[in-house]
């Protein structure tokens, strides 16, 4: 099988530690990750903003760039949505056959992270242990527009050492998405707060995710309450230090 990863603009650029932790994890699974170079951005903020047409060069990069894998791996809910429910209808306004035929093969070859891991690896324990108190917050586009269900929660809940305590209202967006933070700024702020007001409210250490743009959101709020709280990429510790039970 050949597996590449899509490390996201926002890893790239901020959080690159995640998608050093995505490679490790697979290849501790036995899966070898290729790093296309010629990656750019999913397209996901042109197309969410509205700019469609504009989005049509970068989702012809993307199918350039991953073309003939078997599997893609995307540690984002909101990117691999975007590629696998907004790339056709970007392409099918082009009005270019081929892109269109391409981009639905390519789509389809997109897995989120928990989505491969649990799908198509078929793994559940992936041998990691993290000896801490955490909650996890389910991302608005893995919830709705991928439906990844309980696949995050039952990957951490393998996780040795842990404890996983639920966060009240985890299905209320947390405020970010995307653009609408920066046009939105105060109604994006209060929604942050009250979603900052719930994790601090399960006793948690770590506040886990999927997605690295919203815990750049929310890790924010919580520092400037200096709650204490650390955010972490769900890959960040599955990634961890391994425990002594693996391949038990």
């Amino acid at each position: 099988m050949r597996v590449a990863l899509m490390v996201t603009c926002l890893g790239d650029a901020l959080f690159p530690g995640v998608g050093r932790s995505v490679v490790r994890l697979l290849r501790r699974l036995g899966v070898e990750v290729d790093f296309p170079a010629d990656q750019t951005c999913c397209s996901q903020p042109l197309v969410n903003t509205g700019y469609l047409d504009e989005a049509v060069p970068v989702v012809r990069r993307y199918v350039e760039a991953f073309a003939g894998y078997d599997a893609v791996v995307v540690p984002s809910g909101s990117c691999a949505g975007c590629i696998r429910h907004q790339h056709e209808m970007v392409a099918r306004r082009s009005g270019d056959a081929g892109l269109v035929a391409a981009v639905r093969e390519t789509s389809a070859t997109a897995y989120e992270l928990t989505e491969f891991l649990v799908d198509v690896l078929g793994v559940v324990d992936v041998g990691a242990s993290f000896p801490h108190t955490v909650t996890y917050h389910p991302t608005c586009h893995s919830l709705r527009m991928l439906g990844v269900g309980d696949r995050p929660r039952r990957l951490l809940e393998a996780v040795h050492g842990i404890r996983v305590v639920d966060l009240p209202r985890e299905r209320e967006c947390c405020g970010f998405g995307g653009t609408f933070a920066v046009k939105n700024a105060d109604t994006s702020v209060a929604m942050g707060s009250d979603k900052v007001a719930a994790v601090r409210s399960t006793g948690a250490e770590v506040l886990v995710a999927s997605d690295s743009s919203c815990l750049m959101h929310i890790g924010g709020l919580l520092s400037r309450e200096s709650s204490g709280v650390r955010v972490m990429h769900l890959a960040d510790v599955l990634a961890g230090p391994q425990s002594a039970e693996v391949g038990a």
